[in-house]
């Protein structure tokens, strides 16, 4: 009785379809203004617009994958001692139909951006199915699942760089790809530790050990592969390695020291040395490539 009320009352509903979108994971969409900064056009109001369009088309894009997961998985969220509070699905705060309104409102929104946008909602249409593959199949394969998840952020600086029909370095890319698999495997190894095998279905063929060795053999490959990015492409950037290598030092006291990491949005938006180290990196980045520094 109590939920089927919740349900009727129009603010809790339009809250419950906002979180339904998960706002908080918008940061992530950050990854499509890697090219920006790196070409050096973010002093270009045309490439600022272009770019700023495709993290907008992201976030509706990501938003309506969360939706389609969320229905997807609403019996075992329910079942589930977090996910059945904090998911408005599996809670009851939002129902289905309304959910399945949201969905359709997204795609629309898309379809308009395809006006917009053409090649870049082309690459977002690949994310999205490679999304719905990851939700009904490829999220139970151990190893396929974490490199899909990996694959969604190579898909993000792609776009980004479509977007300023701009090439990007294939050091940017398995930069990009090392660094992601590193937040994938830090994930599964929290979920693994907070919750155990039973969370989700994939984490019964994980072991603590092997998702750290991951972990470690990913941000090694992260840090290797941005220094010779930076170093043969962009050499003024070198500055930056440190704020790199402290990133991934922080993020890992975080898992490790305070039992973050499950979310790598929230442990990001919750530490703000591991935040004050993304925002000086951007900084430092803008400073070094500004059109017209001296090299």
């Amino acid at each position: 009785m109590q939920e089927s009320a919740i349900t009727r009352v129009p603010g809790a509903q339009l809250r419950g379809l906002i979180k339904l979108m998960r706002p908080k994971q918008w940061v992530k969409n950050g990854f499509v203004l890697a090219p920006l900064i790196f070409s050096g056009e973010f002093l270009s109001s045309v490439a600022l617009s272009h770019a700023l369009l495709a993290v907008l088309l992201f976030c509706i894009a990501s938003s309506a994958t969360y939706v389609i997961n969320d229905m997807h998985d609403i019996e075992r969220d329910r079942l589930h001692p977090v996910k059945s509070k904090s998911r408005p699905l599996a809670a009851s705060v939002v129902s289905v139909p309304a959910a399945a309104i949201l969905l359709v409102l997204l795609y629309g929104a898309l379809v308009v951006g395809w006006f917009l946008a053409p090649k870049v909602v082309a690459v977002i249409v690949g994310y999205m199915l490679l999304n719905l593959a990851y939700t009904f199949v490829l999220k139970h394969q151990p190893v396929v699942d974490i490199f899909t998840i990996a694959i969604g952020f190579v898909l993000r600086v792609f776009a980004g760089a479509v977007a300023l029909s701009v090439p990007v370095s294939s050091w940017m890319f398995v930069t990009t790809l090392c660094l992601a698999l590193y937040l994938a495997a830090v994930k599964r190894r929290q979920e693994l530790s907070k919750s155990g095998a039973g969370a989700r279905e994939v984490l019964g063929k994980y072991t603590l050990s092997l998702v750290d060795r991951y972990a470690e053999i990913s941000a090694t490959g992260a840090l290797l592969f941005y220094s010779m990015f930076v170093m043969s492409a962009k050499p003024d950037l070198v500055i930056t390695v440190p704020l790199v290598l402290f990133g991934l030092f922080r993020y890992w006291y975080v898992v490790e020291a305070l039992d973050g990491g499950e979310s790598p949005t929230d442990a990001l938006l919750a530490d703000w040395q591991l935040l004050l180290t993304v925002i000086a990196w951007g900084g430092v980045c803008m400073w070094a490539l500004w059109p017209g520094m001296p090299a």
